[in-house]
């Protein structure tokens, strides 16, 4: 399947590995650009139109202007993913701020790149280990402060991410919590952070991504009158939780069963975050908010 996969670059649909960018775009010199991410399942696209919505306000607030119109862009990520096969799949938009003229430092003369891939579905923790449920640790990697460049906005610049995750696989864990300056909980390398305290959801607030499962989570709640609000913490509310879980497109609800050596409950995926797990794939399973791929 990897041969035959297609990737969409500034106008043309190519093999994967003819796919290239030039080495003088701001995207590859400075990780100057921003992307999100959706998934297929079972042929569908979940919640296109969130995530287009998310990618266009990331673009606003990096000065970045989308290449083609909004519409024209959900006609190529709905192709680039039938060109590649995929029923369940992995789906990457990445608009960069592109390369300005050579011999010129004028950023407001880059051109944006435009890039779509689409590979099998991505998975931070495996199945199995969504089932066991995972391990974590609180890395000493600080979340990126607002005030230097605000985690709404899906950026490249995820060194920190990075560096986070590469603590954790050192010490063996599966996944990093990351908190702030002031040891607050926001998110980890690519994921939302909820806790389950007395049958009620609590997620941080500020210094996140707007999560697009996030979101999913919290409409579930309410449709299903589970208690659900934000809230401020720090890694003591994690220690003391009943539950703790992640959500993700990659993944989707992901529990943790083991956060800095200590046991999260009982040590075992918790009823709440089982129940949301359920739901949360019933929903993706349904079709409902779904953009079909194949057509029907």
């Amino acid at each position: 399947m990897s041969e035959s996969l297609v990737v969409y670059v500034n106008g043309e649909y190519v093999p994967k590995d003819e796919a290239k960018i030039s080495v003088f775009d701001f995207g590859f010199l400075r990780g100057d650009g921003v992307f999100d991410t959706t998934s297929a399942w079972n042929g569908r696209i979940f919640k296109l139109s969130a995530h287009l919505q998310r990618l266009e306000l990331s673009l606003r607030a990096a000065r970045i202007p989308l290449p083609v119109p909004i519409e024209e862009l959900r006609g190529i990520i709905l192709e680039t993913t039938r060109r590649c096969g995929l029923r369940s799949a992995y789906i990457n938009t990445i608009v960069t701020r592109g390369a300005p003229p050579m011999g010129s430092r004028d950023i407001t003369q880059c051109r944006p790149s435009l890039i779509v891939f689409v590979v099998p579905y991505v998975w931070i923790l495996k199945p199995e280990q969504i089932e066991a449920g995972g391990r974590a640790m609180i890395t000493s990697v600080r979340a990126m402060p607002a005030e230097c460049l605000d985690p709404k906005i899906k950026s490249l610049s995820r060194l920190h991410f990075d560096l986070a995750m590469l603590q954790g696989r050192l010490t063996g864990m599966d996944v990093t919590l990351m908190l702030d300056l002031d040891g607050h909980v926001t998110e980890g390398p690519g994921f939302n952070v909820f806790v389950v305290k007395n049958g009620a959801l609590f997620s941080p607030p500020d210094g996140i991504l707007m999560g697009i499962t996030r979101r999913t989570v919290f409409e579930l709640a309410a449709e299903h009158g589970i208690p659900a609000r934000d809230a401020q913490m720090t890694a003591y509310d994690l220690y003391a939780a009943d539950e703790v879980f992640l959500t993700s497109t990659a993944g989707g609800i992901m529990p943790l069963v083991e956060i800095d050596g200590r046991a999260i409950g009982d040590g075992k995926p918790g009823p709440v975050s089982q129940r949301i797990h359920g739901l949360y794939w019933a929903l993706r399973e349904s079709g409902r908010d779904g953009t079909p791929v194949f057509g029907g």
